[in-house]
This record gives C-alpha cells, structure tokens and sequence, in this order.
C-alpha cells in the first residue's frame, strides 16, 4: 500500500512538518511520484515505528541519523547496526537501574512516612 503524506502522517501519528524534517535529516526517505510528491510504504511506515522507538529511548537524533545512513548502506553494515543497537540496549539498562534505585528509594521514604503517620496517630 502507498500513502501520501497526509496519510502517512494520520497513519503514524507523526506531523508532516516532523516527516519533512526526517526526510530532511535522511531519517525517512519516501519514494516520490511522476508529480514528485512523496509516496509512503509499508515498510516506511515501520521504519517510521522504529525511529520514533529509538527517539523515545533516548537515542541522540545524531545516533539515529547515523543508524538510519547505516541502513540506507544495506546489508554490508548489519554488524553495525547491530552493535549501535547492543550499545544503546545497554544504555537503557543502566537507566533502568538507576530507575529502580530512586524507586527503592521512594518506596522506603514512603514507608517511613506511613510509620511517622501511624505512631502521630496513636498519640
């Protein structure tokens, strides 16, 4: 299926002002009609999902550019991508460790708080 980018935009929820600016950037390089106007596919639309995942893990624009160059190159570049892909995996991990440190955290502040609350109360 072909889209146009105001379909494209609808379909992947992304503006067409940010699609302009991916094309712009080599994130997302639609084919273009006999007119010249873009022309979306399937696969751009998960490679669409894709970057939008990567931008919401924190993956740097420069990063993404980047993969998305790295990519444009074919398959001569898998290893590569896999390894920015291992990289980043294990940036979010640490991350989400860090997470679950503050969470702990939280939780034994919050349950100091309802032991102070339940001895005031006994008062």
């Amino acid at each position: 299926m072909e889209y146009s980018i105001g379909e494209f935009s609808r379909k992947t929820g992304l503006g067409i002002h940010t699609l302009r600016y991916y094309e712009h950037e080599g994130l997302l390089l639609p084919e273009r009609t006999a007119a010249n106007r873009r022309c979306y596919s399937e696969r751009d639309v998960a490679w669409a999902a894709f970057i939008l995942r990567l931008k919401e893990t924190g993956m740097p624009i420069r990063e993404i550019r980047r993969y998305a160059a790295l990519r444009a190159e074919g398959d001569d570049t898998l290893s590569a991508r896999m390894e920015m892909l291992i990289g980043h995996r294990a940036n979010l991990a640490a991350e989400v460790e860090k997470l679950h440190a503050h969470m702990e955290a939280l939780d034994a502040k919050i349950a100091f708080y309802c032991e102070a609350i339940e001895e005031h109360g006994k008062e």
